[in-house]
């Protein structure tokens, strides 16, 4: 049965952008104005159509029922699938699908699961666009959240368990040539690009650490990749056999460079969670205090701050050494305690590096006179 759309409210919904990027796809070129905004429309073997530029003409919902009548006939297809080509024209759309079931549905628990799981793999990707850490606060990245609410939840695919997210609309690029993986985009485009990306590295780093190579991960940090990406995949992979996901590129702004469906299966998940606390490890901790005596001084001609190591048992119940550069006032008070064989405290943000600890933004806190000798 032949389906016509009608509905204005559908029809407007139809932006300006997506009709002359979706005629450029199916071989039509611009070739000249036509009257104050609209444009000429001609293609081999194709008839003439008329494109609007504006959605402020008085029949553009009229004009847009007409374009897609017409787009449907020159593509043999309905007028329906037209449409859902036109409404994410200027999106890129992010197809997030599961594995299948043997009776066409699965329980409601795994369905949010899904669906959590793809939103949590988008935000990951938006926390990245800022500075690349192994974990993220997620709930206090500002701009990556405002981000996400721009983001809109698409129809499902018949038949399938598919979470399709919509990005928001994507400006087309203003250059005659595009430019190799798209370094001038606008951020809801870099989002897409960086989620694809991130998955890339991550496949590969699965591939690697499976094989034995343990520094896969940490490289893969570069990418995009991060504890909270990790844990995004288990939330989906534990509850289904597999996962793809895959990006239909907005046609507004095309790509250049092919990037594939990324496939992760359930027997993924043990190595993804271990990532993900192999990649936490690795995260600064915030506000740490720290209780020690000093062990190593160094501070270079001419330099007023020095580098101290502190012997502590506040991270773990082992004795751990951690490195901090101290600025002049502390650094001196932390010498008079090494010669006093007195513990000091400290605070900062405690990072990990490889074997070692290093104290972020150290500050002396005191220094304790009644020491025992549990750090000697």
């Amino acid at each position: 049965m032949r389906v016509s759309i009608n509905d204005r409210d559908t029809l407007l919904a139809v932006s300006p952008a997506a009709l002359p990027a979706y005629a450029r796809s199916a071989g039509w070129r611009r070739q000249e104005q036509y009257r104050a905004h609209s444009d000429v429309y001609t293609g081999e073997e194709l008839p003439e159509i008329v494109v609007p530029r504006t959605e402020r003409l008085g029949d553009y919902a009229s004009v847009v029922a007409s374009l897609i009548d017409m787009f449907a006939k020159v593509a043999q297809q309905d007028e329906l699938t037209v449409y859902r080509s036109l409404v994410t024209a200027d999106r890129d759309v992010v197809r997030v699908r599961a594995g299948e079931s043997d009776d066409g549905s699965i329980a409601l628990t795994h369905g949010v699961d899904l669906i959590g799981g793809a939103h949590d793999m988008l935000l990951a990707a938006a926390c990245s666009l800022g500075e690349l850490k192994p974990v993220y606060r997620a709930g206090a990245n500002r701009d990556a959240a405002d981000l996400l609410e721009r983001v809109r939840l698409g129809q499902p695919d018949q038949g399938s368990f598919v979470v399709t997210l919509l990005t928001p609309a994507i400006s087309p690029t203003l250059t005659l040539f595009p430019v190799p993986d798209d370094q001038d985009a606008p951020i809801e485009r870099r989002l897409t690009l960086r989620l694809m990306e991130a998955l890339v590295a991550t496949r590969d780093a699965v591939e690697r650490t499976a094989a034995g190579d343990k520094g896969a991960f940490p490289e893969a940090l570069e990418s995009g990749v991060s504890a909270n990406m990790c844990e995004a995949l288990v939330r989906i992979v534990s509850r289904f056999t597999r996962l793809d996901v895959n990006v239909l590129w907005a046609r507004t702004r095309p790509v250049t460079v092919h990037r594939p469906v990324v496939r992760f299966g359930r027997a993924d998940a043990s190595l993804l969670s271990e990532a993900a606390r192999s990649l936490k490890e690795r995260a600064p901790r915030p506000d740490v205090r720290l209780i020690g005596y000093v062990r190593l001084l160094t501070r270079a001609e001419a330099e007023e701050d020095g580098t101290i190591r502190l012997a502590t048992k506040s991270i773990g119940r082992k004795l751990q050494s951690v490195t901090a550069s101290l600025e002049r006032q502390d650094y001196e008070q932390v010498v008079q305690a090494h010669k006093d064989r007195v513990p000091v405290v400290l605070t900062g943000d405690l990072e990990r590096m490889g074997q070692r600890w290093r104290l972020l933004n150290p500050q002396l806190e005191e220094v304790l006179r009644d020491d025992g000798p549990e750090y000697r």
